[in-house]
């Protein structure tokens, strides 16, 4: 995999996704349940890599809610689940 880049979670909305290359992939959905709950239970943050266009880029930010198909974090910003490369708290 290639370096990851930390961005702003304010600027997630200006990539485009693409499913994250199942090799890459390092997480289970039991963390992002533990993201939630460290979210909305403790105001504490996790670390959320995922692919774009432009290569992995990582946020850190409150995960505010898990559907079965994306990851919401602040102000509406919804990240497909098939993006996610890593979860980290």
């Amino acid at each position: 995999m290639e370096k990851v880049e930390l961005i702003e979670k304010e600027d997630v909305k200006k990539y485009k996704f693409l499913d994250a290359y199942k090799e890459d992939v390092n997480f289970e959905t039991e963390k992002l349940n533990g993201a939630v709950r460290l979210g909305n239970e403790f105001k504490s943050k996790a670390y959320i890599t995922f692919q774009t266009e432009k290569g992995p880029k990582k946020i850190e930010t409150t995960v505010w809610s898990v559907t079965d198909k994306f990851l919401q974090i602040k102000n509406g910003v919804l990240i497909p689940l098939d993006s996610l490369i890593n979860v980290q708290y």
